[in-house]
């Protein structure tokens, strides 16, 4: 018996340990939850009429003590050295100040962030925190934290932070798949202007979808007027439930202080980014390693081009997919998988939502005859935005 026992042994060990390697490699397998994924609270669908008019309510009080608990305060510093290479003011000192070494002192700012998981995962912008040393979390319920930065997306602007506390309020996601937030909703911006503390401004979304503004390499901001001043970076855009719908990131100003254009990163986007971040420690996208630039009437007169919509490649990276794939400049790209190229920056995002390695089939325009080419997607190179 004891022999049979001996021979059993080593078959169930390696049971046990290939069990042990699926559960922590492929979770999804068994239907548990993957250990990089973080788990985000969406809202559920709520039945808007398609038309007609709509009443508001008297206040939106509900909506934001349903959101400001995730809504956290900022407080970051760094060592930095002095502009002044002579401190000493001293007349006795003034032959040695050039050799003293310049004194370092601490420069704090804020801003804002918003707890997107109650295992404590915080998004909020890269400049509130860029080369800080110290990162102070401060909740509404009083309770302060270090945090832990996990990572960073300078392309969008992005940073997930990590504090560990326990019961933490996490936010809400607006679901917006079946009716996607229009000009005109209400908003509200939550966030620490100025260092004041924790507060509400309410407008509406002016816009979606601005881009070319030359804040993110990746940009589709969400527009609105609800007062964005400093310190609101990195807090909340909510709707009228107070589901997130976007993280507050930008204003448009020409005295530095808030002139009703304020810019959102959408949730969609910023959750991404945040899942990339948490499982990768960075957001790998796909690349193609072209320039391009819209088809316009001046260049269809110039080149005599058959087209009218279209993105025209300007310049390729040496040895990148593209080049690689055969496509040279002066190509028109007509579209990728079927999607129209009529936009340059709809284009690369379509590019970078793929996986490196996937194979892309590009419709391309050279002198006049329409051609198909495959190019194999690579990964994007960290480029400062």
């Amino acid at each position: 018996m004891k022999d049979h026992l001996r021979d059993l042994a080593w078959p169930v060990a390696c049971g046990l340990l290939v069990a042990l390697l699926i559960i922590q490699q492929y979770p999804h397998w068994l239907g548990l939850p993957s250990a990089n994924n973080v788990a985000i609270q969406i809202a559920p669908e709520i039945q808007v009429p398609a038309s007609g008019p709509v009443s508001g309510p008297a206040s939106y009080s509900d909506a934001v003590q349903k959101a400001s608990p995730a809504v956290a305060n900022i407080f970051t510093s760094k060592e930095v050295s002095s502009d002044d290479p002579r401190p000493f003011r001293n007349p006795t000192l003034r032959d040695y100040s050039d050799t003293l070494p310049a004194p370092a002192r601490r420069q704090s700012s804020l801003g804002s962030a918003v707890i997107l998981s109650s295992e404590g995962y915080l998004l909020t912008n890269n400049h509130v925190i860029a080369g800080a040393d110290e990162i102070l979390v401060s909740l509404q319920d009083g309770r302060e934290a270090m945090a832990t930065l996990i990572g960073t997306d300078p392309e969008t602007d992005l940073a997930v932070l990590k504090i560990d506390l326990p019961n933490l309020a996490a936010m809400t996601i607006s679901s917006s798949e079946t009716r996607p937030h229009r000009t005109g909703d209400v908003v509200m911006a939550i966030g620490n202007p100025f260092g004041l503390g924790q507060t509400v401004t309410m407008g509406i979304i002016s816009a979606t979808g601005r881009n070319q503004l030359g804040l993110n390499t990746y940009e589709d901001f969400i527009q609105t007027d609800a007062a964005i001043n400093q310190g609101n970076s990195g807090g909340a855009l909510i709707d009228a439930q107070g589901n997130l719908i976007g993280i507050n990131t930008a204003i448009f100003s020409q005295s530095g202080g808030s002139q009703g254009i304020g810019f959102a990163i959408p949730v969609r986007l910023a959750t991404e980014v945040m899942q990339a971040i948490i499982a990768n420690g960075r957001v790998i996208r796909g690349w193609l390693g072209v320039e391009v630039q819209p088809v316009t009437a001046e260049l269809v007169r110039t080149f005599e081009l058959d087209i009218v919509e279209g993105i025209v490649i300007t310049g390729l990276y040496r040895d990148g997919p593209a080049w690689q794939a055969g496509l040279q400049p002066g190509d028109v790209i007509l579209s990728i998988d079927g999607e129209p190229a009529s936009n340059g920056r709809n284009a690369m995002n379509q590019v970078a939502r793929a996986d490196p390695g996937e194979k892309v089939k590009m419709k391309i325009s050279r002198d006049g005859e329409a051609k198909i080419f495959e190019a194999e997607v690579g990964v994007r190179p960290s480029f400062k935005p």
